[in-house]
Parts: C-alpha cells; structure tokens; sequence
C-alpha cells in the first residue's frame, strides 16, 4: 500500500523534528510555515513548500498542526486560506498543539462540517525527541480516526495514549504541563534558598535530583540551569501559556489552581526579565540573586 501523504503546518522546534522523520521515512510531505524560510529545507529534501495552510493542506490524507497556542490554530485552521477550506473528505485532521479544550471541541465540529475527523493529540517531550521519533501522544477523539493515522504517527512517537473522546488529550497534557511548571517553579525558587543562605550548589543539587524531589524534569532543569545553557527546547513563554491555559480549564471545570496560579506569577516575572525566549529552565536564573 502507498503511504498516506502528510502535511505540516508549523515548521518550529517541534514541527521541523517531525516533518524530519516524515521525509527520512519517505513520506509525501507537504509543509506550511507562516515564516517560508524554515520550509526551505524541507522543500530541499523533497517535500512540497506550500503558500498557506490551505494549499498544504489540498491533496492530504493526514494534516498535523503544530503551532504556538489557540490564535495560531485557529488562523491556521480557518478562514479562506485555512487549512479547513483545503482538505478533502474523509482527510484525519490531527492537532498536535497545546490548546484549550474548548478551542478543540470547536475545531472537531468545523471539520465534521468538512467530513474530517480530528485527533487532539498533543505530544510530551521536547526538540531531542521530536527529531528522533520518541514523542508520546496523548490522544483524543475517534478510535476509527487514530486507525486511519497510526502509520504516520508510528514514525513520530514511541508510545500513543487513547485517553477517550475529543478533548482528552487536550485536557490531559494541560495537566501535564501545569505539574511541570509548578515542579521547575519550585527548583527556581528552592536555588534561590540555597544561594542566599550559602549552600554549595552542587552538593544541594545532588540531595535534591537524587532524592524524593528528583523527577525527571527537575533533573534536566537542573542539569541545564548549573551548566547556565538555556538553548529552548521548550520556550519559557510557552509554559506560561500553557499554565495560563491550565487554570484556565481548571475553573471551567469548577477548581482553583494555587500551585499553578503561584508557578505561572513566576514565569510571568521571568519573561518580564526578559527569560521568555530561552528554555523554561531559564526561570531558576530569573529568580537567582542579583
């Protein structure tokens, strides 16, 4: 059977790494990225640059968004240039984005209008895992819809979660993600204490990334943190996003989110320092004396 073909539309961190594995996998790909210099690659290497998301989107059975937050998937998605004007019926629509639900269940209903599915499946991990096909997708909607996009999405991802209808990945990694705010929020502000009150850093961080307190991210934003390289894999303002987006939801769902509203206070005073461009493990240098 001939591989389905694929667009992207979103060629940042995440989307270049996925439109990567894509061509190296030789599937037929098209790209779209508002800035046409990053699609220059791509288009190097084999894959159709296209002028807009519609135009990406035509001759696609597989359409994946990854973009930057709800006003970019929808400026993607709708309109007469969007990726919704384009796409041909019975076409698997999967957006890989971190958005609210709300956004996402508006979305599934104007592509059931195109006679599209669509998957909400945000992913976890970071630009190392992009490009090596080790993301995980936390997936919502149809079991028929992530059928018909497991081939594509084998080549992207180590492991696919089916968390329930549509919404349910969207929910699922903004909970993911405002836990991983709080966690490096925390580390931000437990490195202040140990720099004023005049702990030798190394020997502090040691007890902490080995012990109760040593998930896997406070590791790696520790690590990064003590060797001062905040090259984004995960852009800081993003995860101000995100948890702006949580508590958002949260109070939908009827709760107030402390820890994240105390977490997101500090990343907002980060991006305020200038930090929202590097890698949110930047927000421990934010909050570091002097």
């Amino acid at each position: 059977m001939s591989k389905p073909r694929v667009a992207i539309i979103g060629l940042g961190i995440m989307g270049s790494g996925m439109a990567g594995r894509l061509l190296s996998a030789n599937f037929p790909l098209s790209v779209y990225n508002r800035n046409r210099d990053k699609s220059a690659p791509f288009s190097s290497a084999g894959a159709t640059a296209a002028v807009s998301p519609r135009e990406a989107a035509v001759k696609a059975d597989i359409v994946i968004s990854m973009v930057a937050d709800d006003v970019a998937s929808r400026s993607v998605w709708l309109g007469e240039n969007g990726a919704l004007a384009g796409v041909s019926r019975g076409a698997v629509l999967i957006e890989c984005s971190t958005l609210t639900v709300g956004w996402i269940k508006e979305l599934a209903a104007a592509a059931a209008q195109r006679g599209c599915e669509l998957l909400d499946a945000p992913v976890t991990g970071t630009k190392p895992h992009a490009a090596s096909g080790e993301l995980s997708f936390l997936i919502g909607g149809s079991e028929a819809a992530l059928a018909t996009a497991q081939p594509v999405l084998s080549v992207l991802g180590r492991e696919f979660i089916h968390l329930g209808p549509t919404g349910s990945g969207a929910l699922m990694k903004l909970v993911n993600n405002f836990m991983c705010g709080v966690q490096a929020a925390s580390l931000a502000e437990a490195e202040y204490m140990i720099g004023a009150g005049g702990l030798d850093l190394e020997k502090a961080l040691a007890i902490l990334t080995r012990g109760a307190p040593g998930s896997g991210l406070v590791q790696r934003a520790a690590a990064r943190a003590f060797a001062n390289d905040f090259t984004p894999n995960f852009p800081l303002h993003l995860m101000a996003k995100d948890l702006g987006y949580a508590i958002g939801e949260a109070s939908h769902l009827g709760r107030s989110l402390q820890t994240a509203t105390s977490a997101l206070a500090i990343f907002k005073d980060a991006i305020a320092k200038g930090y929202g461009d590097q890698d949110f493990s930047a927000v421990i240098k934010s909050q570091q004396r002097g």
